[in-house]
């Protein structure tokens, strides 16, 4: 042993606190309001899932990124309002949200809620992004 610990296990010793969790959300939101791929690109890892019931399931970052680029160009004024970050089982956050834009293909206006949980691995990379419509 060369005296150092690997990153791998100095995540199993010390794992994200719930702040830095609920940071790490607030920070994918952020960039998805400023439709910024070329940072949102380096939040996920390789094989990550995103989960939409609203636009079906993507497998592995560059499908993800496909899919934002393609969303991002459709709503190209996209905004999402989050009121309340909350820590979940699995290294999660959950939150509900409200996405308002435009619908390029239509003109209409959109007004979406939506319940997103993000999960995130030991080095604060997305894993995992769910989206659930709200329960009525």
């Amino acid at each position: 042993m060369n005296g150092f610990l690997r990153v791998q296990d100095l995540s199993e010793h010390n794992p994200m606190n719930k702040r830095e969790l609920i940071e790490l959300a607030k920070h994918y939101v952020t960039l998805s309001n400023e439709h910024n791929l070329q940072r949102i690109k380096f939040l996920f890892v390789d094989d990550a899932t995103y989960h939409s019931a609203y636009f079906g399931e993507f497998q592995g970052r560059a499908a993800i990124l496909v899919m934002m680029a393609d969303f991002f160009t459709r709503f190209p004024d996209a905004h999402w309002e989050v009121m309340e970050y909350h820590c979940i089982e699995g290294d999660g956050v959950e939150f509900a949200f409200v996405m308002t834009g435009i619908d390029a293909s239509s003109g209409e206006r959109v007004k979406r809620h939506g319940l997103e949980r993000i999960y995130f691995n030991s080095d604060g990379k997305i894993k995992d992004i769910t989206v659930d419509k709200p329960i009525t």
